[in-house]
């Protein structure tokens, strides 16, 4: 197919794809989507291998948001059965921590939801991350604590913070129909503020909104502009209680073609599957990884995710291999320029454009100029995972992935989901795959594979780490 060569061939060279390329790679058809997979799978192998990156999310203040995001099971007047407590202190949030640093994650996200942090919230947060990497040695640190006033970026950075989320979630075109309590501009904003500072910057995108594949393109090619280290693709999690509950749009292979768009659009940035991967890909999450290069382990902020062993087997079964502490994320060009006082990608205004590894990104589309975190640069991290983002304020990002998780599930909590929040994690992962095996018709809603968070950060029992 001559318009996949093409891609191919600009994503080795990092030249920016034509919008109707990318709206063409969305509107290819179920028999082509192998050869689509393999195409975008090319570029992804040209700057990133076979390395996944592991992130891992820490939920530090759960619930009670005053924000409006629709597809947040956090957000203002939101019914949906999640839990909710307040801040989390610095060593229960680095115990919580722990458990994701001892199954293979390199970078733990720190969430908090709300509008954005004050300065006392800051400072409870850089107690935190003090007590996160003086435990957990060498793990990144991202935070994602919603919309950033002046000098919050540079305080996080000076508390030993490695990285910032904040997501767009949507185009700018209909971002007002998402949410009310704060605009497009105010999230370009603190992304902005995050390169700035120098932390390597993290922010991406919810597909199943109801958006239009121009939507979807307007979006990708904003972060392109951006140009953030690393970009999480979340997939909504249609939570009971929140006005886009009846939002089940995805099919296993609509996501793989936002994915390989979202390759082709941003070939060397870190692009990670977060919240809804287990929902929307099911069994075909493997295929996602020879796209994306990066995922988060075990559970999300305030929904269930697969267990942490599960995602462990599922990389190994497919051929790639967990990211070492010492290996770098980003492609050394990144961090090369970074270093140099640039940002990233020409498309951010940055002239040269080449970093690879870990970059940081300044990038001057945010206006950046420096930014480099040593060792790998602050790039490489995925920003920290968080990926998702919408909540707002808080964060990362509703949705799951990122931040918010998806949390949350279709249904009220159940009877069976209090049972499995009871059991050991090995009888809830082995409870779920049998579940999994249910029969669906095609196209069919599997809410029997949502389940809200009951267990980890903030509660008596074990995470699914």
């Amino acid at each position: 197919m001559d318009l996949l060569n093409t891609l191919v061939d600009k994503g080795l060279r990092r030249e920016l794809p034509t919008r109707e390329e990318a709206l063409a790679v969305l509107a290819t058809s179920d028999d082509d989507l192998l050869d689509v997979v393999a195409a975008a799978g090319r570029v992804r192998r040209q700057w990133f291998g076979r390395r996944v990156k592991l992130n891992y999310l820490v939920n530090l203040k759960s619930g009670l948001c005053p924000e409006d995001c629709s597809y947040c099971s956090q957000r203002l007047g939101s019914k949906a059965e999640i839990l909710k407590y307040t801040w989390l202190k610095p060593d229960e949030a680095s115990q919580a921590a722990a458990a994701g640093v001892a199954g293979g994650a390199k970078r733990v996200c720190l969430v908090a939801s709300g509008r954005g942090p004050t300065d006392r919230d800051v400072d409870r947060v850089a107690q935190t991350i003090a007590a996160v990497k003086e435990q957990n040695e060498g793990v990144e640190v991202c935070a994602c604590l919603g919309l950033l006033s002046d000098g919050q970026a540079e305080r996080l950075r000076g508390a030993g913070a490695d990285a910032y989320n904040h997501n767009l979630n949507t185009s700018e075109a209909t971002y007002a129909g998402i949410t009310k309590t704060h605009t497009y501009a105010d999230r370009v904003d603190t992304v902005q503020k995050a390169h700035a500072a120098g932390l390597s910057a993290c922010s991406g995108l919810i597909a199943g909104m109801g958006e239009s594949d121009a939507d979807l393109v307007d979006v990708v090619y904003a972060l392109r502009e951006l140009d953030p280290d690393s970009v999480p693709v979340n997939f909504l999690i249609p939570f009971e209680g929140t006005p886009l509950a009846k939002e089940w749009n995805l099919t296993p292979q609509r996501c793989l073609r936002i994915l390989a768009m979202v390759r082709f659009v941003c070939p060397d940035v870190e692009v990670r599957i977060a919240g809804g991967r287990e929902v929307h890909l099911r069994s075909m999450q493997p295929l996602a990884l020879h796209l994306a290069n990066s995922i988060f382990l075990g559970d999300y902020l305030t929904s269930e995710g697969q267990a942490g062993q599960a995602d462990l087997d599922m990389i190994a079964d497919a051929g790639f291999e967990v990211e070492g502490a010492d290996q770098v994320t980003l492609p050394r060009h990144r961090a090369d320029a970074a270093a140099g006082g640039c940002g990233s990608h020409e498309a951010a205004g940055c002239g040269s454009g080449t970093h690879e590894g870990g970059g940081c990104g300044s990038h001057e589309a945010a206006g950046c100029g420096s930014g480099t975190h040593e060792g790998g640069g602050c790039g490489s991290h995925e920003a920290a995972g968080c990926g998702s983002g919408a909540h707002e304020g808080g964060g990362c990002g509703s949705h799951e992935g990122g931040g918010c998780g998806p949390c949350g599930t279709p249904e009220p909590v159940t009877e069976q989901a209090a049972t499995q929040a009871a059991q050991p994690v090995a009888e809830v992962a082995a409870t779920a795959t049998a579940t999994a095996s249910a029969s669906v018709e095609p196209g069919e809603a599997r809410t029997d594979l949502v389940a809200v968070r009951r267990r980890g950060a903030g509660t008596d029992l074990a995470p699914n780490a």
